[in-house]
């Protein structure tokens, strides 16, 4: 069995590669480009998710597992407009060309990676598997629209997938708008927080979301779907605050009134210089927590990174940017 990792370079899919890859199994890479690093696969393949004939060149089989990690996101420079079509294009129509390709190719087995942004806002706390998918944006949409696809085949086709809707990713390396708010620790200036900063902020640690994909083809990727996030989330002041005292810095959080707040991010995006995404913001002083007990059920997996020890070495990284 050999493991095809689409999108490989890619935050999660250079830590998949890396483990794979020191548990000695067989990988292919599939990506636009190379990881920074030049990434440990056996084989890359550079091409393009919604290309069936870049898809071909990988010489999929019978017997191997793909890990769908391919998407475009908010830190892959969104347009101003159109924005449901520029998403669309790989999240949707990128997920029904590989479905496409692994059934002419006979592979029955599939990981994929989709969002906590499927949701919307929560409704009930804490947020179980099978709570209510209303999202916010065109990211969340085009998301659920490929898990649609993915259940489809499941249901029509036999196909085993494992579907995995992780909370904020997080870990070394990734930023997106943690930069600023390390720019301003790091600097030692006010930090402002979208309301009371007293919600509590669930992560998710980039290890662990390895752990859940290696511990789901273990399992013979059963369906779920599953949530993915930390064991004991804390609040988003406690995470700064746990930030600025590692970092020795004079910062202090400035909590703000979340409509203001939420109101100028709304003009500034709509005047086309947007710091945040309506999918960001609107949900930023939400309490948001995910209930992962099917997770450890049916897969035997738990998360063992700290949400606080995730964000410092988060911040470290920053440092050697």
């Amino acid at each position: 069995m050999r493991h095809i990792v689409i999108g490989s370079s890619g935050f999660v899919g250079q830590r998949l590669v890396q483990a794979l890859r020191a548990a000695g199994e067989p990988v292919v890479a599939f990506s636009r480009t190379p990881a920074p690093d030049g990434g440990d696969a056996d084989i890359f393949v550079a091409g393009d998710l919604c290309r069936r004939e870049d898809l071909d060149r990988i010489g999929l089989r019978p017997d191997d597992v793909v890990h769908h990690l391919a998407a475009r996101h908010f830190g892959n420079g969104v347009p101003r407009h159109d924005r449901d079509a520029w998403f669309d294009a790989v999240n949707v129509g990128g997920t029904r060309t590989l479905l496409a390709a692994m059934r002419a190719a006979g592979v029955r087995k599939m990981v994929f990676f989709s969002t906590d942004m499927t949701y919307g806002l929560p409704q009930r706390l804490p947020v179980t598997p099978d709570h209510p998918q209303r999202p916010l944006g065109p990211y969340g949409r085009t998301k659920l629209e490929a898990e649609g696809l993915i259940l489809q085949a499941v249901r029509e086709e036999g196909l085993q997938a494992t579907i995995f809707r992780p909370r904020l990713i997080s870990g070394p390396g990734r930023l997106g708008t943690l930069a600023t708010l390390f720019g301003l620790i790091r600097r030692g200036l006010p930090v402002p927080m979208i309301g009371s900063g007293r919600n509590r902020y669930q992560m998710i640690s980039v290890e662990d979301c390895v752990r859940a994909a290696l511990r789901a083809v273990e399992a013979g990727c059963p369906t779920g779907p599953f949530n993915l996030g930390s064991e004991a989330p804390k609040t988003a002041r406690a995470l700064l605050g746990a930030v600025i005292r590692h970092a020795r810095s004079r910062s202090i959080l400035i909590p703000t009134p979340a409509r203001l707040v939420t109101a100028t991010l709304a003009l500034l995006d709509r005047a086309g210089h947007p710091l945040m995404y309506p999918e960001q913001y609107l949900s930023a002083d939400a309490d948001f927590v995910f209930d992962t007990s099917t997770t450890r059920e049916q897969l035997g997996w738990r998360a063992e990174d700290d949400d606080v020890d995730v964000m410092i070495a988060a911040y470290e990284a920053f440092l050697h940017l």
